[in-house]
Parts: C-alpha cells; structure tokens; sequence
C-alpha cells in the first residue's frame, strides 16, 4: 500500500517527451541538398508568378523554397543575382517546354494549330508562368546584366521553330510568338480565340497574301485611328 502522502502516479518523463509533436525538417544544405541552389531560382520565378517582380524578397523566396533565409542570402548575395538566376531559370523552363512540345508533334502535324494551342495555353492555362516569363525579360531592357540572357532566350526559342520550318520563317514565328504572348498576357478577361491565333501563324507560314486594294471602308477605319491616337 503507497504512503498517504504520496503523489499520484502520472505519465511518465520519457512518455512526455516522446509525445511532443516533432518540428518538421528544413530540407538540408550541402551534400544531402545538392539542387538547393536551383530549387531558390524556381522559388524566386514562383514568387514573382504569383506577387509581381516589385514583391520580390529574399524572405518570400525562402518561404517559398522552404530554406533558411541565409540559405537565399548565401546563394544570392543581392536581389540583383537572384533576379539573374530567375531569369535564366525561366527561360530554360519555358525553352525545355517548347521543345517537348516540338519533339511530340507527329509529321504531319498542322504547324499553325499546333503553335495556336501552345499560345492559348501559355495565356491561359499557365499565364501566370508566362506573367513572371516576361516580368524578367522586360526587365533586361534596363539592365545590361541581363540583356545576354535574353537575347540567349530569344535564341533558343528561334532555334526550335527553325529545325521545324527554315530559318527566316522559324526567326519569324519565334518573334510573331514571342510578340503574341505578351500582348495577350496582359488580357486577362478578352484573350483572343484559337481561330484568331491560328490565322496569324497560319499566315506567317504561308506567306504574304496580295495586297488588297484598300476599299472606303478600310480606308475610313484607317482615318479613325490617325484621328484617335493624333497622327
């Protein structure tokens, strides 16, 4: 029998400290975290998809990797490197998937279709992708830095629609969709149709049409314009 005065028994201190809830693990740096590096580039292209290049942090991106804070200041000193690497990581991104979409299409495959769907989805289904793609690359235009990257991006995206076609019409396609894309992007809620996409590659394969003879009323449509905006 215990003694009157004796405490009640409860769990024990090995029973307590087991049952605390285990902290998850950052993943780790070095050896055992060999793509960190990479994994902080998509974090930073993440954060600018989804808050805008002006909302890019250190702190963000590491949230967004989840890594330490001093991991991104380690890996990038400054906003100026990571900014860098996200540009260079966008680009690989967005150069690989056009590639695999090039290797996937058949022999005979309708080239202006094809290249319409590819639109349509790049404004659409992955438009905020798209939105960080063009966030950085417009962001070249001020920083010399930069440029070589871009005009690398721009090089590559031609490449691939040359091994389709020849070189003037892939050079073209790559800048008509280079143009497309971020003209479309920022219409969020009036993107154009894959009817309206397909004609216009569609016609850049093809070729010039014959000039039309200007009738009164293009002429007309033609005058609002010069009216409008002052010419």
């Amino acid at each position: 029998m215990p003694p009157v005065n004796a405490p009640e028994p409860g769990p024990s201190r090995t029973a307590e400290v087991t049952s605390q809830p285990v902290p998850p693990k950052r993943r780790q740096r070095g050896p055992n975290d060999p793509d960190r590096r990479d994994r902080i580039a998509r974090a930073a292209v993440a954060v600018i998809a989804e808050h805008g290049i002006d909302s890019l942090t250190h702190r963000k991106v590491a949230a967004m990797a989840d890594v330490p804070l001093g991991s991104t200041t380690y890996h990038f000193a400054s906003l100026e490197e990571l900014i860098a690497a996200a540009l260079n990581n966008a680009a690989e991104t967005g150069i690989a998937q056009l590639q695999a979409w090039a290797d996937a299409l058949d022999d005979d495959e309708d080239l202006a279709s094809a290249l319409a769907d590819y639109a349509i989805e790049s404004i659409g289904e992955r438009r905020k992708q798209t939105l960080a793609e063009y966030n950085l690359y417009v962001l070249a235009l001020h920083r010399p830095h930069l440029q070589q990257a871009a005009v690398e991006w721009d090089n590559a995206l031609s490449d691939v629609l040359i091994a389709l076609t020849d070189r003037p019409t892939g050079r073209m396609l790559g800048t008509l969709l280079c143009g497309l894309l971020m003209q479309t992007v920022l219409r969020e809620d009036d993107l154009p149709s894959k009817a309206d996409v397909e004609e216009i590659f569609r016609r850049a394969i093809a070729g010039p049409a014959t000039r039309p003879t200007r009738n009164d009323s293009s002429k007309k449509i033609l005058e609002s314009k010069r009216s409008k905006y002052g010419h």
